[in-house]
């Protein structure tokens, strides 16, 4: 597949060195942006939002360095909104180059887009009608009709197949086994130096996926640290998520779970199936999937399924549409049908987005369910400052919701096990046997984690390791 032929303007000797813009995805696990600027392409890596404390919030409203109609392309390593989130911002202010990823990304992403989208006029509406917003009036991000321009850019590339994606800038994607569909990216630019850029990378024991490729090497590296001073619980995290449903359900409480609603949810969902089948779960217990997102990502999977896709484990592949159906499973599409779990009484599971309860319907859940000591919520993946899910992590006693602060009484349990990041330890196995790169940068972490792994890469491999500013910019070189 070839959308334009490498430029030969100048011999390869006479080109100067990509600079390297880190935009996000620094200091933070949000907003991944990194923009690659050689002497005839200018690409982005990742167009993320911003999510957490209003500081960061603050910055998707920011001008970018640089005129979004003078940006050629961009690349998408994975759906979550935090590296796909912003593309639709970035269309409304000119962007009409194309998005390369993969098709289920390609797919995740317009489910993910138009949900932003809705929210971002929902928000906007019903602060104008409330008047909470100092802004007056109160206008969304973007709007759903820039979400269906941006979908109308996406190209779809396949895993392995390297291609030109602007002049002299060639692209390889690899499996990375974080979420469906999800890649790490090799990019070989018009000097012949190459950058890699890890995405967020999965776990080997990802229920679901199989183990994301090794890295093969690159002159300068991106690499993730969302865990990078962290190790994951082992059988033990699937312990614990059991007995707290098994407390929970005993003391005829509810279990909330925020989940994020792609990939998450459908990890989720087939941990609850094993209870399920195991009895562990009874089958009078009901398991809501409240997200209209979270169910459209199941149908992508499932889909995914039925075709056998090779990024899917054998034994998923095999289990078909069971892997992913904790009868009785209960979904809930329409307003008024999440409306209708919170009027109802008795033991269940609610399975309902957003993962970090930044917004979506899981507010309400928790609004209805935190004052009882009976309830408990589990956070199963990782919470980033200033979010209400890390809030519940570190202890608060009380959430502010919908301009009211609720008190939390229920039981709160940090169940970091299915968290579909790799920890510090599977991030040096990904690592182990590539040549090492000139210099490898740890971004997409909070600055301990950042740090942390830093440290370790240096001790462990001897590699030129670097934490980088928000905003630096660094020459790609070999």
């Amino acid at each position: 597949m070839t959308l334009s032929a490498p430029s030969s303007a100048a011999p390869a000797a006479r080109l100067r060195p990509a600079l390297l813009t880190f935009l996000g995805g620094v200091g933070t696990v949000t907003g991944s942006k990194f923009l690659v600027e050689s002497d005839h392409a200018r690409v982005m890596v990742d167009c993320g939002l911003f999510q957490g404390i209003a500081e960061l919030r603050r910055r998707n409203w920011r001008r970018l360095p640089c005129d979004a109609d003078a940006v050629h392309a961009v690349v998408l390593t994975h759906a979550h909104l935090d590296h796909c989130g912003y593309l639709p911002r970035l269309v409304r202010h000119g962007f009409r180059g194309p998005v390369f990823a993969t098709a289920n990304t390609a797919r995740l992403a317009g489910i993910v887009l138009r949900d932003s989208a809705r929210l971002q006029e929902e928000q906007a509406a019903h602060a104008n009608e409330h008047g909470w917003s100092k802004h007056r009036p109160a206008r969304p991000l973007y709007t759903s009709d820039d979400a269906e321009r941006t979908m109308s850019l996406f190209v779809s590339v396949p895993f392995h197949e390297q291609i030109d994606i602007a002049s002299g800038t060639r692209l390889t994607l690899h499996p990375a086994g974080h979420i469906l569909g999800a890649s790490w990216a090799r990019l070989t630019l018009e000097d012949g130096h190459t950058l890699a850029v890890s995405g967020d990378l999965g776990r080997p024991g990802h229920p679901l996926l199989r183990p994301p490729e090794p890295f093969s090497g690159a002159d300068v590296l991106l690499l993730e640290s969302t865990y990078g001073n962290r190790r994951h619980q082992g059988e033990e995290g699937r312990e614990i998520f059991a007995e707290v449903l098994a407390r929970t359900l005993r003391r005829g409480g509810s279990v909330v779970i925020p989940a994020f609603a792609v990939d998450r949810t459908e990890v989720v969902l087939h941990e609850l199936a094993e209870l399920r089948a195991s009895g562990k779960l009874p089958a009078s217990v009901p398991v809501y999937v409240d997200s209209p997102m979270a169910l459209a990502a199941l149908d992508v999977y499932t889909e995914a399924i039925r075709q056998q896709a090779p990024e899917l484990r054998p034994e998923i592949r095999s289990a078909g549409g069971a892997a992913l159906a904790p009868e009785p499973f209960l979904a809930a599409r329409s307003v008024q049908e999440s409306i209708d779990i919170n009027h109802t009484h008795g033991p269940a599971v609610i399975v309902s987005a957003s993962g970090m309860a930044t917004g979506g319907r899981v507010l309400h859940h928790l609004r209805k369910r935190l004052p009882d000591p009976r309830n408990a919520v589990v956070i199963v993946g990782f919470a980033a400052v200033g979010t209400r899910s890390r809030d519940l992590v570190d202890g608060a006693r009380a959430l502010k919701m919908f301009g009211e602060y609720v008190p939390v009484r229920a039981e709160v349990a940090d169940v970091p096990h299915f968290s579909a990041h790799a920890d510090q330890k599977q991030l040096l196995e990904w690592l182990r046997g590539a040549s090492p790169p000139h210099v490898t940068y740890l971004v997409h972490g909070e600055p301990e984690g950042s740090a942390a792994l830093r440290d370790r890469i240096d001790h462990a491999l001897g590699w030129n390791a670097v934490v980088p500013r928000s905003g630096e910019h660094v020459l790609v070189r070999g």
